[in-house]
């Protein structure tokens, strides 16, 4: 496949990560949940490819197209690549949903022991860095990950101007790329984010594990829904689902959330004591990847707009690689701590600050912490802006728009 025939947005946040590792003797692992672009940041590194060397050769299997059915194992993947490769010229190997192939790490591990071919893959199932692959492959491969558009992402996409009108629409829709295609129409979109959840569910959840309950499963994911940025632990929700008349254990729900974060759909949040240094045991949050999807299984609503906010704050310092956890500092709780290369930003979200019982609830949670790191309250007040005690106060669109 000729990667420069194929029109696509360039991502260059995900491209300038890639790049480093291009002719590394690594195996490149691009991870993240389906739809959210893995495919077209690969288009973008063939693209850059052919630019510095006209003359390689690029191989693309993609796993989702039927032309490349015949590829189930790994023997079969080797007979068709010993079929193709010049050996006369520099090869890049790019294969998408890799984990449909049985037993590929054999495959990856004989092609980078050969030295034959430049590999990148992707996956999206996090299966795929666990077990024979981590066992076989350790310290032979990189992780990159891809989310769906962040904000900025979004507006480019769709020609969009940063004001409150675009802003909704990216907490209605959320950021799968592919929508750059559809009418931002209710109808519509909700219709194709519904048939990406079916897809999700059914590829990388259900049929992997072999799951039989699948009203059991949606009944899980609409607890999600309505819990987004809730603390909660897999008794609790057993005892919520029994409360409905269906009875399932801890250890049941326990297995099927392990399910749900594999397929990158949902992030689990843990919660840390800021006092004691340690990680809670129980109790997490759960943030779903793309909010469109999110959204998809009740239709919008405006009162879950806090939800919505929180949801969409976290995934902004998560693409910008955060290592993120709830704060607890005595009985006050911080919505995120979000840690990189030893800086330290704390975050408080909420909708409007719109009164005084309001804003001295989070930017008094924010300074119970007594330490200089940056303290960022974000809500969704127009007039933003100006700090109290140190502590910044952003409206979300500004949030949204910058590196921290």
């Amino acid at each position: 496949m000729e990667a420069h025939k194929k029109k696509y947005i360039s991502r260059p946040y995900y491209l300038q990560k890639a790049l480093p590792f291009l002719d590394k003797n690594l195996i490149k692992v691009l991870t993240g949940q389906r739809r959210t672009g893995k495919s077209y940041i690969m288009l973008q590194l063939m693209d850059e490819i052919i630019k510095e060397n006209p003359e390689a050769q690029i191989i693309f299997i993609d796993k989702e197209l039927m032309e490349f059915d015949f590829i189930k194992s790994a023997k079969d993947l080797m007979d068709y690549l010993n079929r193709k490769i010049d050996k006369d010229k520099r090869t890049y190997l790019f294969i998408d949903e890799i984990q449909e192939i049985d037993e590929f790490e054999k495959g990856l591990r004989s092609l980078l022991n050969e030295g034959i071919a430049d590999i990148w893959c992707s996956g999206s199932n996090a299966d795929i860095l666990t077990g024979e692959l981590a066992d076989r492959l350790s310290g032979r491969y990189i992780e990159i990950r891809i989310h769906s558009l962040n904000y900025t992402e979004f507006l480019e996409f769709h020609s969009l101007t940063n004001d409150n009108q675009s802003l909704q629409l990216y907490l209605k829709f959320g950021g799968l790329p592919n929508l750059i295609n559809l009418p931002l129409e209710d109808d519509i979109v909700f219709d194709y984010l519904k048939s990406i959840n079916a897809t999700v569910l059914l590829k990388d959840v259900i049929k992997r594990h072999q799951i039989r309950s699948v009203s059991m499963l949606e009944n899980l994911i609409r607890f999600m829904v309505d819990n987004t940025g809730s603390l909660f632990s897999a008794s609790s929700i057993s005892k919520f689902l029994k409360s409905q008349g269906q009875k399932i254990s801890p250890s049941v729900i326990s297995n099927y959330i392990s399910y749900i974060l594999d397929s990158y759909y949902l992030i689990k949040v843990p919660r840390s004591d800021l006092q004691g240094k340690r990680i809670f045991e129980i109790n997490e949050k759960y943030f779903f990847e793309d909010l469109g999807l999110r959204n998809a299984w009740t239709g919008y609503q405006a009162m879950h707009i806090n939800k919505l906010i929180e949801n969409v704050v976290f995934k902004h310092l998560l693409v910008q690689g955060f290592k993120i956890s709830v704060g607890s500092v005595g009985d006050k709780e911080i919505d995120f701590v979000a840690e990189k290369y030893g800086t330290k930003i704390y975050v408080q979200c909420a909708y409007l600050l719109s009164n005084e019982k309001i804003r001295k609830r989070e930017f008094g949670n924010l300074m119970a912490i007594k330490d200089n790191h940056r303290k960022i309250v974000v809500s969704m007040d127009e007039v933003a802006g100006g700090n109290l005690d140190g502590i910044e106060h952003l409206d979300l669109k500004e949030f949204l728009s910058i590196i921290l």
